[in-house]
């Protein structure tokens, strides 16, 4: 409630402890099984410089896949040393920003990208060192729209028609670049090891292939991320502790046995580094009990700040702060603020008596929702507190009005007819001058 009131909802909250104990929780697991380890945050999943900050500090490297990420990480001050670039469609202006600040590897998703970025090194008088990201064939039980590793996917260069192979020779064949190592990725919120480890029996495989075809020695082989996370008491996912005592003795028979040097091992947690730190913040607006059907329970977010449920069916737990200690009397589902029939949050949950002002919680979104937020509607993208032994500090200012239209440009020939219209548009800020939300307290 202190938050709420101190800086508005909806308001994402971050604890930054759960986040630090994640951190060190991936390092101290897969670091004691296995000799040569990188942990690389997958930054896609929530990108401030705040939190980059922090999982620099705790000794992560950093995946980023745009140059606005790229940005944020080199603005944080983040080692461009422990910089991955990863994205399916980079673009010549990113790949051009990413060698000159000297980032440590491009993970390249295509033929087309290995050739830009050869030309683009070659001018600079640069090597660039690339991991190949390939589609092993293999499809994780998850979400239609998360599933990675299957052959026909937006992302990565196949390995069972063949193309892998022909990419790992044309990259050694190029002077600008050098290949390091291999990457895959098969999934998001995965929760089990079997995908995991059929992901590297298959790259190990084609390491010993493409090893006797070209002569190629794997450095690094990056299995990606995927764990899944607690969204719902239904939820039951692995520890990190589970998956670094599946995969670590896994990699090492596996180059055992095909006789190839071990590679250093890279992991890419994202969700499961900042997804249960995070909680949101909302303000009913209003309660519509519909006689006989459904009692909906509207609040001041929605779809633009947490699209998940409208993309993916994403089920979420939540309570009523104002009253979380009073027992569940209700059962109702949450509905956004977009004017969109798919603009829910959540379900037919159990609630207290919910009245207008009360606020609602929704837990486990650290990930992928300020990242994927949106301004639909024109509504504005919430504000962001980092929470730390009963301290809080705004890590992302709340959006404005005023932050809308900074961008907007009028045609000269459309001024002169509408000055009176911005006339009134101009009053009317005079009466709104912060037009910093409707719930914002400060």
């Amino acid at each position: 409630m202190a938050l709420a009131r101190r800086y508005g909802t909806p308001l994402y909250v971050v604890d930054e402890m759960a986040v630090r104990n994640a951190c060190r929780a991936h390092r101290r697991e897969f670091e004691s099984r296995y000799p040569r380890v990188r942990i690389l945050y997958a930054s896609k999943a929530l990108m401030t410089k705040a939190i980059a900050m922090i999982v620099a500090e705790e000794g992560l490297s950093l995946d980023v896949c745009s140059g606005g990420e790229l940005y944020t990480a080199l603005s944080a001050g983040c080692p461009p040393d422990r910089i991955y670039f990863h994205g399916n469609s980079k673009t010549l202006s990113e790949i051009d920003f990413a060698l000159s600040a000297g980032i440590c590897r491009f993970v390249v998703d295509n033929m087309d990208e290995l050739r830009l970025i050869d030309l683009l090194a070659n001018a600079k008088g640069l090597v660039a060192d690339v991991i190949l990201r390939l589609t092993p064939g293999i499809e994780a039980h998850t979400h239609e729209y998360i599933k990675t590793g299957q052959i026909d996917s937006k992302f990565g260069i196949a390995i069972p028609n063949g193309d892998a192979l022909r990419a790992v020779k044309y990259a050694k064949e190029l002077r600008n670049v050098k290949l390091t190592g291999l990457h895959c990725h098969v999934g998001s919120q995965i929760f089990e090891t079997e995908p995991f480890l059929h992901a590297i029996e298959v790259m190990m495989d084609f390491a010993r292939e493409a090893c006797d075809a070209t002569g190629f020695i794997m450095e690094e082989l990056d299995i990606g991320g995927g764990l899944g996370v607690r969204y719902t008491g239904g939820d039951d996912p692995l520890s990190v502790a589970d998956l670094a005592e599946a995969i670590a003795p896994a990699l090492l028979k596996a180059a055992e046995e095909r006789c190839l040097p071990l590679p250093t091992l890279l992991m890419e947690p994202g969700r499961a580094i900042v997804g249960e730190a995070g909680t949101t913040l909302y303000t009913v607006n209003a309660v519509k009990h519909i006689e006989g059907v459904r009692t909906y329970v509207t609040v001041d977010g929605g779809m633009a700040d947490n699209p998940r449920v409208a993309l993916y069916q994403a089920e979420y737990d939540a309570v009523l702060a104002n009253k979380a200690d009073r027992p569940p009397t209700c059962e109702v589902s949450i509905a956004g603020n977009c004017c969109e029939s798919g603009d829910m949050l959540a379900w037919d949950i159990a609630l207290p008596d919910v009245e207008v002002g009360d606020i609602l919680a929704i837990f486990c979104t650290g990930a992928y929702n300020y990242s994927m937020a949106s301004n639909y509607n024109r509504h504005l993208r919430p504000a962001m507190a980092l929470v730390k032994d009963g301290w809080s500090d705004l890590i992302v200012e709340r959006e404005t009005y005023e932050d809308h239209v900074r961008k907007d440009v009028v045609p000269d020939r459309l001024k002169s007819s509408h000055r009176s219209a911005a006339v009134s548009a101009e009053s009317a800020m005079l009466v709104y001058p912060r037009a910093s939300g409707a719930n914002a307290s400060e």
